[in-house]
């Protein structure tokens, strides 16, 4: 009896131990539990309004400072080519030739026209010159020397009549040699030798580009445009424009361009298909990098005074909005929408919205965090977290 009691009571505290075990500390998921139910540090910063400069980005199409087509004054076919495809050429310098027969002829007819016309002036002339002693003498009426001189008078104006004809023709003539407009680079050449060309014909020969200076035009919408001018200096647009800050030119490759621009023209009213002004901004390019034709994203930037900058880190996104989380007095965090543009440094936003300064903003862990969770609030600065630039 006394065996079967022990073995009873040992058996007993076997179960209990058992069930200790199962329902303590040594479980893990129930550690897991327990220690997630206790709030865990969060950092965070406080937030102040500082100085900062936020960039739009416009896409931009790039055109030479004089882009000039290349068209044929007469018809004919071409004879000769003397520049290749993005050659270097000066002004005046010879582009095409073009080969009319025609041209020629009308030259020859003309000079055989002057000769013709000064053969008669001269015949006239001699008639003049002796009708005038008859008359003098009374032997022949004074109306033969008006005649005569008439007659001297008409062959004058045909000779005239001849010269202008001659130097017509050798305008004409003067067409089939093409030369270049300007300094600047051909583009390309869609016609070859023995191509029949003419001032109608849709496609130009080429196109010469002066581009020791760069255009860039871009379009912003009425927002954007109000909001460059009002932080434009100045009272009239023209004043805006010339006080407003340098832009830059970030090209297809991703590289910046490292000559600045300066925004010097804005459409007068907006495009009504579209519902934006057209500008242009300016940019050098003596060394001829860019090419009529690039294709670049241009850069405005706006200098802020004060304004509310966190790290991108601070922030998450969801059905296309952005939210922050803000440490309440209890120190449990509620998510906020905020409205921001992304800075230069890469990691950091501007809140143009939804932020106040002294809000504490939680800077760690925001993909785990719900709104009402408690935490532990850990005091940072930006500057502590904001990786220092190479």
């Amino acid at each position: 009896m006394t065996i079967k009691k022990n073995t009873l009571i040992a058996a007993s505290g076997l179960f209990l131990l058992t069930l200790n075990v199962s329902c303590g500390k040594g479980d893990p998921k129930a550690a897991a539990a327990q220690q997630q139910q206790k709030p865990q540090p969060y950092q965070f910063i406080t937030v102040e309004q500082g100085p900062a400069t936020v960039y739009e980005e416009f896409p931009a199409r790039l055109q030479g400072k004089q882009n000039i087509e290349i068209r044929p004054k007469i018809d004919g076919f071409i004879e000769d080519i003397y520049v290749d495809e993005g050659a270097y050429v000066k002004q005046g310098q010879a582009l095409f030739r073009i080969r009319n027969p025609q041209y020629e002829q009308q030259v020859r007819v003309a000079e055989a026209a002057i000769r013709s016309a000064q053969a008669d002036v001269a015949t006239a002339q001699m008639q003049v010159t002796k009708t005038k002693p008859l008359v003098d003498k009374d032997i022949i009426s004074k109306y033969e020397l008006q005649a005569a001189q008439l007659a001297l008078q008409a062959k004058q104006a045909n000779l005239a009549q001849a010269q202008a004809n001659l130097t017509n023709a050798k305008v004409n003539e003067g067409y089939t040699m093409i030369s270049s407009p300007v300094t600047g680079y051909v583009g390309t050449l869609p016609y070859r030798h023995g191509s029949y060309v003419n001032s109608a014909t849709q496609e130009p020969l080429t196109t010469v580009s002066n581009i020791g200076s760069i255009y860039a035009y871009f379009s912003a919408n009425e927002k954007e445009v109000l909001e460059f001018l009002k932080h434009a200096i100045g009272g009239s647009i023209t004043e805006k424009l010339k006080n407003a800050p340098n832009v830059s030119l970030v090209l297809s490759d991703g590289s910046e361009y490292k000559e600045k621009g300066k925004i010097e023209s804005m459409s007068g009213q907006v495009d009504p298909q579209t519902g934006s002004f057209m500008m242009r901004a300016t940019f050098p390019n003596e060394n001829g990098l860019i090419r009529s034709g690039y294709s670049a994203t241009l850069k405005l930037p706006t200098y802020l005074e004060k304004v509310i900058i966190i790290p991108q880190k601070a922030t998450y996104e969801m059905q296309g909005k952005t939210f922050a989380y803000i440490v309440g007095a209890d120190n449990k965090v509620k998510s906020t929408e905020v409205k921001v543009v992304r800075l230069p440094d890469g990691v950091s936003y501007a809140v143009e919205s939804g932020l106040k300064a002294g809000d504490k903003v939680v800077v760690e862990g925001v993909g785990i965090l719900k709104d009402g969770t408690e935490i532990v609030p850990k005091q940072t600065s930006l500057t502590a977290i904001t990786p220092k630039a190479n």
